[in-house]
């Protein structure tokens, strides 16, 4: 697929997200929240399978290094950021169960940090080219 269509195909599902956002928060439907984020997830399924598939196709015979800790980090990022939106809807949908913001918080704590270093890295090395 080429840049472009991922891009478009990237910005429609975002369109449809803030549709039934939007709808969900005018308070015109009483969707599920689950409900609201499924093109998120959908995308999100979409780019742990093409992570994996290039992971596995990349590996074949010899895989270590600084390639498999970067395969690690991304199923690990698409990862954390699906347990994000499940924890925010959990938090939404049941507000009797009086989830913490630390709780609901707690995985993308953990993914932005390393995310930022992980950003920083790879521009010094590329830098110094």
């Amino acid at each position: 697929m080429a840049v472009l269509h991922r891009a478009l195909f990237t910005w429609f599902i975002l369109l449809v997200f803030f549709i039934l956002l939007v709808l969900r928060l005018d308070s015109r439907t009483h969707w599920n929240w689950f409900i609201v984020f499924v093109p998120l997830w959908l995308y999100d399924l979409i780019l742990l399978v093409y992570v994996l598939f290039y992971a596995v196709s990349q590996c074949k015979g010899h895989c270590g290094g600084r390639a498999a800790a970067t395969r690690a980090w991304s199923v690990a990022a698409v990862t954390l950021k699906m347990t994000a939106q499940v924890v925010l809807c959990l938090a939404l949908e049941y507000p009797s169960w009086q989830l913490s913001v630390y709780w609901v918080m707690a995985p993308l704590w953990l993914f932005l940090p390393v995310l930022v270093i992980a950003v920083f890295i790879s521009l010094v090395r590329y830098s110094q080219y």
